[in-house]
């Protein structure tokens, strides 16, 4: 378990082989609760390489100094995830904005 927010990943190994490689994440929010939004890409086995960019938020709970991954939301196209940042720019007037 990580203890640190800088040590939490999607990166995921399975029988030596990077198969979840992180690209990039944004901390949305810490605290006792955390949220981090993560750029990834999965490894294709059929392909034997990467595939396209993916999106995942993901909230985590910091217990007795260790973070647990609690749940996550994932963005299933750069399509969908446009679509989700048309919504919040439409409700969210600029004057909020800090």
């Amino acid at each position: 378990m990580a203890t640190d927010i800088d040590e939490l990943t999607v990166d995921y190994m399975e029988d030596g082989q990077l198969v979840s490689k992180q690209l990039d994440k944004v901390v949305l929010s810490k605290g006792a609760w955390s949220t981090i939004i993560f750029r990834y890409q999965d490894w294709n086995r059929t392909k034997e390489e990467f595939g396209p960019d993916k999106y995942s938020i993901r909230r985590f709970q910091k217990r007795n100094g260790e973070y647990q991954y609690k749940s996550k939301f994932n963005i299933s196209s750069a399509i969908q995830a446009r679509k989700i940042i048309a919504a919040l720019e439409s409700w969210i007037p600029e004057e909020e904005e800090s």
